[in-house]
């Protein structure tokens, strides 16, 4: 912690791995105190220790975010235990890789229960607490997905795009409300996270991200600096992002024709998956094999650590100042050699 800055107390759901673990270790890094909620015992002991020691103060809440009733009494514990919720990130999540066809009815309802009831949860939560008091913050933790759908990913790419209006609707209500509670979003690329070897998948090969891949510490960087900046309705990560969003607001039928062609193969590593492997759709993996995921997935030397977009996206406003400045600058000087 830098400074006489006081910590915030921070929940982050799906904090045992991948992003969320990431996260978590970011707000430490700033000697905050973080809650870190999720449903694998095992993985959330090991993130506590990343939290301690990285200089943060830890709370290890085991709890299903598709539970609305578990999360609120999560809530509760945070409050007694860390004190006031400052900030709430929304990041839990679970998926099926397997067209549509061949996702059950049970399965398609658990992935949009956790997605996208897990976010509502946790977001109604967070403002029974944030409201009262006149002040919070809540970050969303989205994907260029909430824009743009592609194959093999129905359930979540439906649940992201119902994260996103529901998120819109919110914004305008806290916004009539005039309370200083803000909702803000983080739509991230493909990330190098766990996630591809524990989500249910009925491809004949493992999953993979869709390439360019990032590090999560790029995505755990942003959605804290969106915590420090809520009242920007929402950041873009990454150079794909940004291709991927322009590309569905202004072609998105060319897009639909190459995600038709590309999309099965882009996301098949080309490695055979075992058949049957477990999966945590249903109940978490590290807690019965002691594992810990940890925050990286398999593709480190795939994986992009810098993104020069994010940084970018968050001096938007330095960079359009400056540049209105030089336009300002050239204009005058032009003005001065022409008078001459």
């Amino acid at each position: 912690m830098t400074g006489t800055r006081k910590p915030r107390v921070v929940v982050v759901t799906g904090a045992s791995a991948g992003v969320g673990r990431a996260t978590a270790r970011e707000f430490a890094d700033r000697g905050d105190h973080v809650a870190l909620l999720a449903r694998g015992q095992h993985g959330l002991e090991a993130a506590a220790e990343d939290v301690r020691g990285a200089g943060g103060r830890a709370l290890v809440v085991p709890v299903d975010v598709a539970d609305h009733e578990a999360v609120e009494a999560a809530a509760n514990r945070v409050e007694e235990e860390l004190g006031p919720i400052d900030v709430w990130v929304n990041n839990a999540f679970s998926t099926v890789f397997a067209p549509f066809t061949q996702i059950t009815p049970d399965e398609f309802r658990r992935v949009t229960e956790v997605t996208y009831l897990g976010f509502v949860n946790g977001t109604r939560a967070a403002l029974a607490r944030m409201l009262p008091r006149g002040h919070g913050a809540i970050v969303q933790v989205g994907s260029a997905l909430a824009y743009r759908g592609i194959p093999l990913q129905s359930a979540y790419c439906g649940a992201k795009h119902a994260i996103q209006g529901f998120t819109e609707s919110l914004r305008c209500e806290l916004m009539h409300d005039g309370m200083d509670v803000h909702i803000t979003m983080v739509q991230l690329p493909a990330v190098n996270t766990p996630q591809f070897d524990w989500a249910r998948t009925r491809m004949p090969e493992k999953a993979q991200p869709v390439p360019p891949i990032y590090q999560p510490e790029i995505a755990a960087r942003a959605i804290v600096h969106a915590a420090d900046h809520p009242r920007r309705r929402e950041y873009w990560v990454g150079s794909s992002t940004v291709g991927t969003l322009l590309g569905d607001k202004f072609i998105p039928g060319l897009l639909d024709r190459y995600l038709a062609r590309t999309g099965y193969r882009s996301q098949q590593s080309g490695q055979p998956e075992a058949p049957n492997r477990p999966a945590n759709l249903w109940k978490p993996l590290d807690n019965g094999q002691g594992r810990d995921y940890g925050a990286h997935g398999r593709f480190d030397p795939k994986a992009k650590g810098r993104s020069p977009q994010m940084w970018l996206s968050q001096h938007h406003k330095t960079l359009v100042t400056g540049a209105a400045a030089f336009l300002v600058g050239a204009a005058v000087t032009l003005r001065s050699l022409r008078s001459r």
